[in-house]
Order: C-alpha cells, then structure tokens, then sequence
C-alpha cells in the first residue's frame, strides 16, 4: 500500500512501527508475525501488557516511543517531500525481502517514480570502502556503468567513497540506481551527498526504512546492509579492510544465499585486506561487468522465459506501456526520442525502460534501447506486447 491510497488502520499501524521498533529488530519482527501488527499497536498504546522477550526498562521506552509516534502527520509529511510509504501488503513490495523472516522492514519510504518491486527483479549491489582510492573509485564507476549500459540497476548505500562513485556510474551511462539510505529519505546524508542523492531520486530511487526526519546511527548503517543484500541478486564488494562496514553487506548476501563477488587489489593494499579474505572463502573473483553478469545472470527464476509469451498486460501501468508503445518496431531508439514519443519527461522514460527490462519487453544496446525478440514476435502474431 502507498500513500496514494486511503490510509487504513494497517497502513499507519506500520508507519506508527517505524517510529518504535528499530531496523532489523528481530524480536519486533517476531511479533508481528505471531501477533499482528494490530495487537502489537493495541499493546504498546492501550494495554500497555509487555510483550515477551524484552525486560521491563526496554518495554517502557518502546510504550514511550508509541506514545510519541503521529503516524498520520509522518504520511503527511512523506507526501509533501514526495515519499511513499510502501508495506509488505502493498504490489509494489519486493518479495525476496521476505527472505530477511523476522528481521524483514516493517515497510520501506520510497523516494522516486519507479516501481521499486519491479527494479529490484534485476539488481545488483556494488558496495565498498569510504575512503577509496581512485582505484576502487575508477573499478566501482566502471563496473556499475556497465552494469546500467546492460540493463541492470545498480543498488548502494548513498555514501563516500565506492558507494557515491557506483551512483554516480550508473547516472553518468544513463542508467539506473538505487540509494538505501540509514535515515529518513527526506533527509539526505551524508551532507555533502545531498545533490547526488537529488539526482538519484530524479532518475532512480531512495529508500529506507526510517520515517521522516531520523537521523542515522552506526547501528543503523550496519542493519541497513541487509536490505541492500537481500534486495539485489548479488553483492559486489570494491575494496574494503578487515572491519568494513560492507564486507556486512557481503555476509548477509552469503547468508541469504546471493551471488558474492570481489574485486581484488593489490596485495600490499590494507583497503583489500578484506575483499581478500572474502575471495579465499565463498565470494566469487570479479574483475569486469562480463564476470558479473555471468555469476547474477544465473538466477532464472525470477528472470522472464523468453520461449515462453509475453507477459500478460496487466501487468503494465499506463505509463508503462505507454513508454513501450513508444519504441520503434525495428532497430533501437534514445530515451529522449522515446520520452517524446510518449510524451513524458526522459527521467520517467528511463524509469519505465528498466522496468519494461525487467520483465522481458526490452533491452538496452549502448545509449539506445530496442524491444526484444519476443516482444517483437508477439506484435507479428498479433497479440501485441502491452
């Protein structure tokens, strides 16, 4: 559900949950999926009957906390900075999220136009150290352009160093990119990422699980690593010493049974100590977009068949099919011409491409896209694509 629909009683009983219990609090998880989120709301703001697994002191601030929350006045405040708030009820929630179990989000503030559900079907994360060199910035820049360029969307933390040089690769190719963030999404950090994660929420999106107006904290930025694990195919990991905060990222994708890739360094570099340690266990060697999309490509399951039809219209949005009967029936198109020809903005028209790729209606040739083979011999049959 999102904020474009009327609010109901689950909706802010989810929102009001943001506010009380922390990103990837198990226990929390655990009782909404024994008790419902209703009853947990009931007993934090009514009864005040502690829930099991927590002490006395703990249950009190959570009461506190509850007591504090205005979940009505947080979606207002979404909707004037242009967030919704997506629950796992809601057809826009990406399901193998749902692979977190008790630590899944309670639900996910999403700044940008496309369908976060449908990006997440083919993405890939590409994380690493802060303090890079401009090795790991060059290697992460490169691998994430390549990435875009091949129709996949590149997934990150918004932050310095090889988080900032992967947006800022998939942007520059024209491509598509997801910030997740360890705040709220109407508060940008770090600052000085402030005009770079404008951008990204123009032509991507920026999500997070905290409301409007929280401010991150180094718990905070390590639980958010297993969003960005669990919500891609795969982790790349660019550079990164032995305590990094993305080898975490890395982990959590072992963990959940995703593709881990490295890239390595060089030997002496104390930046790849970590990545290194990673190669000699589970994590795959990667050193081009060629070794990645070999490794994500794998997963069938939740790509399209393309022996098989089309997918069904109804599937597609307006919009988006708008945007697909704008390509040409032959040869590849710009954005731009694309955008004109469907008469939306050309950020939109990028948007909708990565999804219309998602689901197997289109790919991406350079700085062109064109439909695919199947798509194209559905409109010879007569079925037409949309």
């Amino acid at each position: 559900m999102t904020l474009t629909d009327a609010p109901d009683a689950e909706l802010l009983d989810r929102v009001l949950l943001t506010r009380v219990i922390e990103p990837g609090d198990e226990t929390g998880g655990r009782w909404v999926r024994e008790f419902g989120v209703r009853e947990v709301v009931r007993r934090l703001r009514e009864d005040r009957a502690a829930l099991p697994g927590v002490s006395a002191k703990r249950w009190a601030g959570l009461v506190a906390r509850a007591e504090a929350a205005r979940p009505r006045r947080d979606l207002e405040t979404a909707r004037d900075a242009g967030v919704r708030f997506v629950s796992p009820a809601g057809a826009e929630w990406p399901g193998q999220l749902d692979d977190l179990g008790d630590a899944r989000p309670l639900g996910l503030w999403v700044r940008g136009r496309p369908s976060l559900r449908m990006w997440a079907l083919r993405s890939v994360a590409v994380v690493g150290a802060r303090a890079c060199t401009e090795y790991g910035a060059h290697m992460a820049a490169t691998l994430a352009a390549g990435l875009a360029e091949q129709g996949w969307v590149v997934v990150s933390g918004g932050a310095y160093g090889v988080d900032g040089a992967a947006h800022r690769g998939a942007l520059g190719a024209g491509g598509a990119t997801v910030a997740v963030l360890a705040c709220g999404v109407d508060r940008p950090y770090p600052r000085g990422h402030t005009r770079l994660i404008g951008r990204i929420a123009e032509q991507g999106l920026v999500i997070g699980e905290l409301p409007p107006g929280e401010h991150p904290t180094p718990s905070r930025f390590i639980l958010r690593n297993r969003v960005i694990a669990a919500l891609t195919r795969g982790t790349v990991v660019v550079e990164a010493a032995h305590r990094s905060g993305s080898l975490v990222t890395a982990r959590a994708a072992q963990r959940l049974r995703r593709h881990t890739m490295g890239v390595p360094g060089p030997a002496t570099s104390g930046l790849s100590a970590g990545v290194h340690d990673l190669l000699r266990g589970e994590a795959s060697l990667v050193t081009d977009v060629a070794d990645v999309v070999e490794l994500v490509g794998d997963i069938g399951e939740l790509a399209p068949d393309r022996r098989g039809p089309v997918l069904p219209r109804d599937l597609l949005e307006p919009a988006a099919r708008q945007v697909l009967a704008a390509l040409p029936g032959r040869g590849a198109a710009r954005p731009d011409e694309i955008a004109r020809s469907a008469q939306t903005a050309q950020d939109d028209a990028i948007a909708r491409l990565y999804e219309l790729r998602a689901l197997g209606y289109v790919e991406r040739h350079g700085d062109g896209w064109k439909l695919t083979r199947q798509a194209v011999m559905s409109v010879r049959d007569g079925r037409g694509p949309c």
